[in-house]
């Protein structure tokens, strides 16, 4: 019986990362396979990278490898499902068959130290800023799929309500635009319990106390007829003060203080002291100083990037289209997702995300280009007709890192034509996103106040300036040189 491709490309993404048990854990996201590796030295990179459906492979704090939407979830679920664990699970400690047998001392000795090795070397990659990304990356991924769904929700619903204002439907689906609006209500209207207990997850604090944490500034119970006071200048403070960022520091915090009080609390009385202790203790912390302050930090980002935006305009959109791929690259982009959700929560948008995302739409004309230049490549030209479907909805992890990317030239071209439509839309402006998570042709039902048209002009320049510069000035000689696939 024929194996399946997802059965193949789970065996031979372990066969060339050292089989399972070198690796100690493994999630996805929505394009990439990401393994934590035990031992770097004996991951085979050309040969992962020469698998029959791999797109690419990245090497961050964890090892990503592309293998597309769709197929990444069925990939991820059939490797965890061959060693016995969930997504995000510790794997089991297991030594390769033999791996110790017939050794020397000696020889046990200079193994052992090979892996102490590869374990202070993973150490040394961990630089804070990367620590930092890696947390917030954690924290988020789980929660795309839903910022998507309920994304798209609202946004049927806006047009809809649109439509009853203006009559074009009767006042009968009232109801339902009700129950579309009450579904997306269910994630956004209290986003900050989901970022509290993802954050717990992630800093090792109980995920139920995170959770708790995060609800705690929504202020429930409090009204405007009696509030509580900011301590630093005395005004009322307001629900959901300081938003996600707030939320995140607070939880961190719970972790702390969680973790040394359960060295020093005797067991008999651990689980009843400090919960208790933790959730008083960084309930008050997070009420009196974390709110206040995180306010301040989330309005000042907000106000900043929304002050640089009209500033700046057609020149502040391009640089963001132009260098956003080269930050997607190296993981930067994920520092954006809580400034885009402090934007959603404070202004009802985010103008950041459709210019960003014109990034993905500069890849798409470049590889229209390459597809016209390159056909005598039948090998590009596939790669091309696989990757550029998602690549229209946004998704451009497969052609940056199956395309333009490993020809170098067009990857430059492809950044100029989401610098010019960043452009388009920075020049436009009041352009924004009531969601995050779509890209592309895929955001056009969560752009704000009916503005989508500005949105689509910005794509057709992204599409048409990095087709353009592909073509002329960005198609390596070698690609155009017949090869099958």
């Amino acid at each position: 019986m024929a194996e399946d491709k997802v059965t193949r490309l789970a065996r031979e993404i372990y066969q060339n990362v050292g089989g399972p048990e070198n690796v100690s854990k493994l999630i996805h996201c929505m394009t990439r396979v990401r393994m934590t590796i035990k031992d770097t030295s004996k991951v085979d990179m050309a040969g992962l990278k020469a698998i029959d459906g791999v797109m690419g492979v990245v090497e961050e704090d964890t090892l990503q490898v592309v293998v597309g939407p769709g197929t990444v979830n069925k990939v991820a679920a059939a490797m965890v499902e061959q060693v016995g664990v969930g997504l995000g699970e510790d794997f089991p400690t297991v030594k390769a068959a033999g791996a110790e047998e017939g050794l020397t001392d000696r020889e046990k000795v200079e193994a052992r130290a090979a892996e102490v090795k590869a374990a202070q070397k993973a150490k040394q990659k961990q630089t804070p800023i990367k620590r930092i990304l890696k947390s917030i990356s954690n924290i988020f991924i789980p929660l795309i799929p839903v910022f998507v769904g309920a994304g798209l929700i609202g946004g049927i619903a806006a047009i809809m309500s649109n439509l009853l204002v203006a009559g074009d439907i009767g006042k009968s689906w009232t109801d339902f635009v009700a129950v579309l609006n009450v579904i997306k209500n269910g994630v956004f209207a209290y986003l900050v319990i989901y970022v509290g207990i993802n954050s717990a997850n992630e800093f090792g604090a109980t995920p139920g106390l995170g959770g708790v944490i995060g609800a705690v500034t929504l202020l429930n119970g409090i009204t405007p007829e009696a509030p509580l006071h900011n301590i630093f200048n005395g005004q009322a403070l307001t629900a959901g003060q300081g938003g996600v960022i707030g939320v995140i520091f607070a939880v961190w915090i719970l972790a702390i203080i969680e973790k040394r009080l359960h060295k020093i609390i005797p067991d008999s009385i651990d689980i009843i002291v400090t919960p208790t202790i933790s959730l008083l203790v960084v309930g008050v912390f997070t009420i009196f100083l974390v709110m206040p302050i995180a306010g301040v930090i989330s309005n000042s980002l907000v106000g900043g990037i929304n002050w640089v935006l009209e500033v700046g305009g057609a020149f502040s959109g391009f640089i963001l289209g132009l260098f956003f791929l080269p930050m997607v690259m190296f993981g930067l982009h994920q520092i954006l997702t809580p400034i885009h959700i402090e934007m959603i929560n404070k202004t009802g948008a985010t103008p950041l995300l459709p210019i960003l995302a014109m990034a993905g739409a500069g890849q798409v004309g470049a590889a229209l280009a390459l597809w016209i230049r390159c056909r005598k490549n039948k090998e590009l030209t596939n790669l091309i007709k696989g990757a550029l479907p998602v690549g229209f909805l946004g998704i451009g992890e497969p052609l940056i890192y199956g395309v333009t990317l490993p020809l170098g030239q067009p990857f430059i071209t492809a950044c100029i034509g989401g610098g010019i439509g960043g452009a388009v839309v920075g020049w436009l402006g009041n352009i924004g996103a009531i969601a995050i998570g779509p890209s592309g042709i895929a955001l056009i039902p969560l752009i704000n106040n009916g503005h989508w048209l500005g949105y689509v002009a910005g794509l057709l320049a992204a599409y048409i300036g990095g087709f353009i510069a592909t073509y002329f000035f960005g198609v390596p000689k070698e690609a155009t040189l017949p090869k099958e696939a």
